[in-house]
């Protein structure tokens, strides 16, 4: 076999597990392969040097964007000129659609094949892009089955190869062996899940707290999980609960260990949303953007869900509580009876696991090695 040079661009820790296993599956099928581009600590162990942290990508909103656009763009120009010049068999970007599809666009003009795994939300909002992406990727990896409608009614050619997580998260997950390891009783557990960025937790970190309280004065037994993405999250929260008196554990890490253990989540917006419903914990989403963001993005986006289990359901499977609505009232008052029945909300999140469980990354890596001809597509 000749030797394959692959590059990936991560954006933020979702993405980095993605690519991870996407270069675990190419280096099976093909060995002799070399990996460039940016991504986090789990693509790095797997053979890639990151041109620069991945965290520097990590920026969520159009306002806050903006406050970081001159650093974006001087890194996205560099990038290119490099790939450019090194010229590797493809460019796979992971997600970070704003960073990346401009990247395959010029790339793609270069000569260099492109793959963009993890669809954009073209569906919702912004449907143009379609455009810029029929035009800048040879090939789009969904996660997601209607995705893959979407690409193939505006022909784009397209493959749902299902998503990781629902490979990688068993069927039936042991809340017993989870409370164990967490050195938690038998009694009612929430985990609270504020995001992974340092935007999300500061406006939805005090807010949980706060919701947190109420559902503690209404059920004194309650105890509170949090997994931290970071260092610099778990630092951060520990600023927002000074003063604070909560049962509280703090984890480094180790969200499926949280989902497992707990009865119910309180949860932001984005991918943790679905490993909670592949862990069948019922769940109440939240979410805030800075007022600006969030006023634009109302009259641009055409779906009428935000979180990928309605999304996926295509119905209001999960309750969501955005912006004003996300008080701490509103929140512990919905998820309070949650504790006590959640089977009703959970009841479609076995049939959603299996449709996704598809071995997204040995499916993922046939389709790129196909495509550069390293493989044939199965």
């Amino acid at each position: 076999m000749a030797r394959l040079r692959i590059a990936l661009v991560a954006g933020e820790a979702s993405g980095d597990i993605l690519g991870s296993g996407l270069m675990r599956a190419i280096k099976v099928r093909h060995p002799d392969v070399e990996f460039m581009g940016v991504g986090g600590p789990l693509m790095e162990a797997e053979g890639m040097a990151s041109c620069f942290p991945m965290e520097r990508l990590s920026v969520m909103g159009l306002v806050e964007v903006l406050g970081r656009l001159k650093e974006l763009l001087a890194r996205r120009k560099l990038l290119v000129q490099t790939l450019i010049e090194e010229k590797p068999d493809v460019f796979i970007g992971i997600d970070a659609p704003d960073f990346t599809l401009n990247i395959e666009l010029k790339l793609r003009q270069a000569g260099i094949k492109t793959v963009h795994y993890v669809s954009p939300s073209v569906w919702a909002w912004r449907q143009k892009r379609v455009l810029k992406i029929r035009e800048g990727c040879d090939l789009m990896l969904t996660l997601l089955p209607f995705e893959a409608r979407f690409y193939e009614e505006k022909g784009v050619p397209v493959r749902f190869v299902g998503h990781p997580l629902a490979d990688t998260i068993p069927l039936q997950a042991d809340r017993l062996a989870a409370r164990t390891q967490l050195g938690l009783d038998d009694g009612p557990v929430v985990a609270l899940m504020p995001g992974s960025r340092g935007g999300e937790v500061g406006r939805l970190g005090a807010l949980f707290f706060d919701a947190a309280e109420r559902l503690l004065a209404a059920r004194p037994q309650i105890r509170f999980v949090l997994p931290c993405a970071s260092p610099q999250r778990r630092e951060q929260i520990e600023q927002l609960l000074q003063g604070r008196n909560l049962p509280l554990t703090l984890l480094d890490g180790q969200s499926h260990v949280a989902l497992a253990a707990c009865d119910a989540v309180l949860i932001a917006s984005g991918t943790a949303t679905l490993e909670a419903l592949l862990y069948k914990r019922p769940m109440v989403v939240a979410y805030r953007l800075a007022p600006l963001t969030y006023w634009i993005l109302k009259r641009m986006v055409k779906s009428p869900y935000v979180s990928l289990p309605n999304l996926l359901a295509q119905r209001l499977l999960v309750p969501e509580l955005l912006q004003d609505a996300a008080t701490a009232e509103a929140l512990a008052q919905t998820l309070l009876p949650l504790l006590d029945n959640g089977n009703e909300q959970t009841a479609g999140f076995d049939e959603i696991h299996r449709t996704l469980r598809r071995d997204a990354s040995n499916q993922a890596a046939d389709a790129v090695l196909s495509l550069i001809g390293g493989t044939p597509s199965r």
